[in-house]
């Protein structure tokens, strides 16, 4: 009850002190309630709340929140961290610094990768959590090599269609929790255990999980478990990206977001090891040993996890200021960093408290398609998690060993080199830390997706190969490549962009939905593959997937803006344009680019689309 009264005293003091001029500079200086902020100006004011605000009333201001919060022996080092968050690229004008303070921040660019330890533990775990992910999506690649024929699903005791259902089932039951269950609970278990509570859940489940698929004794315990499973995938894969960016410093926040997707392409490779590993055993032991690792890595997570600090934007949203100081000063070198990136995030959820006043999930829910700023961001993002799972990786990820038989290997052989697609998949995730905030995320897209069509064709034509050894050879190498052109496009793409295309105010359920999307076709995809491969062999099979491939670039060419180094000010002017006149410019661009580049005409360049968005926007 403190807690409230003192945040309700907080909340007056702060709104008094901030005007419209941080929204609307052609308003003049009034104050402004924020849920009275129209939906094209909302993201202007999370741009940087504190700008606007007289610096007396910012000192005022930050007293009062020190005080409230027992925090008063560091009241000093708050006011220099607000003046600092109010304008970090000039803080060294700010006379209240001293040189020792200036040479701190200045070194947070200069030596970006100079941070405490406790940092770097966090780091750690968060790409181990991930790495669990990776592996718990690919040992049953391998193992269901061996089971099929161990549980009985064969086609002595069950019809060809009930075998075929029954595996896809199997494969694909932690993608079915995911999209039914898993994703939507996120948001209650992270209120309720806070990030490090819904982490350590997470693994747990994964950990009890992956021993029960290692002692089970028919199809349908397996399934339950592998069901059971999906709990322990779900909450984590939207958990944990959340937890890193909000504890990273931002010089090094996305390349730290970015490990998720390189660590999980290192689980994927982990888990088709294991399948090399334990493939030569006794087949009835093997594939409980490949499923049974899996209990490695999320018991380690959850003896690491607490031994890391709570997110301290969770703290602040649960009106613990003082402990979200303490996890910041364990997470940043100086009490000064620490106290800057404390007020600037108390700032910031105060702003979305407001916003989100008297709306429910239900609410927000609903905003993210009535709203066509919002709407846009939300086609955008389900074209992209959908097209990870359309492109048809997982085919690969979760097939691959018993696609590899059936083109001639034995499956020793399978199982090596489903391992290469694992380590493939790892290795090309590393250059997409350097190329997708050069390049663009829709730049990667357009360049990859004609090569995975053109090497998902290769992959099934192969097959019609009469040559043992060049079907083989074909085979192989066609999955090889399509892997070296998935892992820096669309591997790493639609959880990045997804986490930014959203306004803030939204951002958590547009997540939830984006992670949804993503889970529900993976579950799709790895339930209709063997029916598909029966129906229509393994050409007809590839080829519908890179027919995918081709309509999802279309799709990425018309609806998915570019979302490259943009402040949400720059994306809410981006995802405001009418989608009418996004598609028409960029055909045209599409076009003008084939006549330069292929045709070789002289023509006058195009005019920019994006720094003129502001112009474009519906009425």
């Amino acid at each position: 009850m403190a807690a409230q009264e003192a945040h309700t005293r907080e909340k007056r003091s702060l709104s008094s002190g901030r005007t419209a001029t941080n929204v609307e500079n052609a308003q003049p200086p009034r104050k402004r309630s924020f849920t009275q902020f129209d939906a094209d100006h909302l993201s202007a004011a999370f741009e940087n709340p504190l700008s606007g605000i007289p610096k007396e009333q910012l000192l005022q201001n930050v007293e009062t929140f020190c005080r409230d919060n027992n925090l008063l022996e560091y009241v000093d080092v708050f006011k220099k961290g607000a003046l600092v968050a109010q304008s970090p690229k000039n803080f060294e004008s700010i006379p209240e610094l001293s040189q020792e303070d200036r040479d701190v921040l200045t070194r947070e660019h200069t030596h970006r990768w100079s941070q405490p330890f406790t940092l770097y533990w966090l780091v750690i775990m968060c790409s181990l959590a991930a790495a669990v992910q990776g592996m718990d999506e690919t040992v049953n690649n391998g193992a269901q090599a061996l089971y099929l024929k161990q549980l009985n699903i064969t086609t002595d005791r069950f019809s060809e269609n009930m075998v075929l259902s029954i595996t896809g089932l199997v494969v694909g039951a932690p993608y079915l929790a995911c999209a039914v269950i898993g994703c939507w609970v996120t948001e209650p278990m992270n209120k309720i255990f806070a990030r490090r509570g819904t982490i350590f859940i997470s693994c747990f489940i994964a950990a009890v999980a992956s021993v029960w698929e290692g002692v089970c004794n028919s199809w349908v315990n397996l399934f339950l478990a592998r069901f059971v499973l999906g709990f322990g995938i779900g909450p984590k894969s939207s958990t944990v990206p959340v937890y890193s960016a909000e504890c990273a410093p931002a010089p090094i926040r996305g390349a730290l977001v970015m490990q998720w997707q390189m660590w999980t392409a290192f689980g994927i490779m982990l888990g088709n090891i294991m399948g090399v590993a334990f493939g030569g055993l006794d087949p009835d032991l093997g594939w409980r040993l490949m499923l049974g690792s899996t209990v490695v890595l999320p018991l380690i997570v959850c003896a690491q996890v607490y031994f890391c600090p709570e997110s301290p934007r969770w703290y602040i949203q649960h009106y613990k200021s003082e402990k979200a100081f303490r996890s910041f000063q364990r997470l940043r070198f100086t009490d000064l960093q620490a106290a800057r990136d404390t007020y600037y995030t108390y700032v910031g959820v105060e702003l979305e408290r407001e916003v989100h006043h008297g709306k429910n999930l239900f609410t927000q829910f609903i905003e993210l398609f009535t709203v066509p700023r919002n709407r846009r961001a939300a086609l955008a993002s389900f074209i992209v998690m959908f097209g990870q799972q359309f492109c048809g990786v997982n085919v690969i990820a979760y097939y691959s060993t018993t696609i590899f038989i059936e083109s001639g290997y034995s499956t020793t052989s399978a199982l090596l080199a489903s391992m290469g697609t694992g380590i493939l998949n790892w290795v090309f995730a590393i250059p997409a830390i350097f190329t997708i905030d050069r390049w663009g995320r829709r730049n990667l897209l357009l360049f990859t997706f004609p090569f995975l069509a053109l090497f998902l064709l290769w992959t099934g034509f192969s097959f019609w190969f009469k040559n043992a050894k060049a079907e083989v050879g074909m085979v192989t190498t066609g999955m090889y490549l399509f892997e070296v052109f998935y892992s820096p496009g669309e591997g790493p793409v639609p959880f990045t962009y997804s986490a930014e295309a959203f306004p803030v105010h939204v951002r958590d359920v547009g997540m939830s939905f984006a992670t949804a999307t993503t889970w529900c076709f993976n579950f799709i995809l790895s339930f209709t593959w063997p029916h598909l491969l029966g129906a229509f062999k393994p050409q007809g099979a590839f080829g519908w997937y890179a027919a995918w491939c081709i309509i999802l670039w279309f799709l990425i060419l018309m609806f998915v803006p570019e979302t490259k180094a943009l402040t949400l000010e720059e994306l809410d002017q981006v995802f405001s344009v009418s989608t009418r006149k996004h598609m028409g410019y960029q055909l045209r661009n599409a076009i003008w680019h084939f006549r330069t580049r292929v045709l070789r005409q002289n023509l006058e360049p195009l005019p920019p689309f994006y720094r003129r968005a502001e112009k474009l926007t519906e009425a």
